[in-house]
């Protein structure tokens, strides 16, 4: 992750931002559409998750360039996730769908570029949060 790739993925959030939460229903679309296996992880009602995930993916996108203020949060989340059954073989599924829902809704603006900035950013976060969980996991 560069700096370059920070700005593109903060930039193209940026034109995400004014349609709320519909990112985080765009996402959990996209993940229950491509892996149904993972629905009964969630609640019923995916609207609450939807919104806590865009206001995760708000909070991240906004620091990436200080990335030390948000690792304790990714590392935190990991923590959870690792509580509800996450398994590492999740952390592609989900990049998979994030990468499907953030094309949606982008549209003509989710450039091959951006494409990469996002992957590029996506595997230095999940990494985080998969080394934490192993750390825990170990300890």
């Amino acid at each position: 992750m560069n700096d370059l790739d920070v700005k593109l993925v903060q930039t193209s959030f940026g034109k995400l931002a004014p349609k709320g939460d519909e990112v985080g229903r765009l996402f959990y679309a996209e993940l229950f559409a491509a892996h149904p296996e993972l629905r009964p992880m969630f609640a019923a009602d995916i609207a609450p998750q939807a919104k806590r995930l865009t206001k995760m993916l708000t909070f991240v996108v906004k620091h990436l360039d200080k990335l030390p203020t948000i690792l304790p949060a990714v590392q935190s989340l990991a923590l959870r996730h690792r509580g509800y059954g996450v398994a590492e073989a999740h952390y592609a599924m989900v990049g998979t769908a994030l990468i499907a829902s953030l094309a949606r809704g982008l549209g003509e603006d989710f450039t091959p570029q951006v494409r990469q900035a996002w992957i590029a950013v996506y595997t230095v976060l999940a990494g985080t949060m998969m080394a934490t969980a192993r750390s825990r996991t170990a300890a």
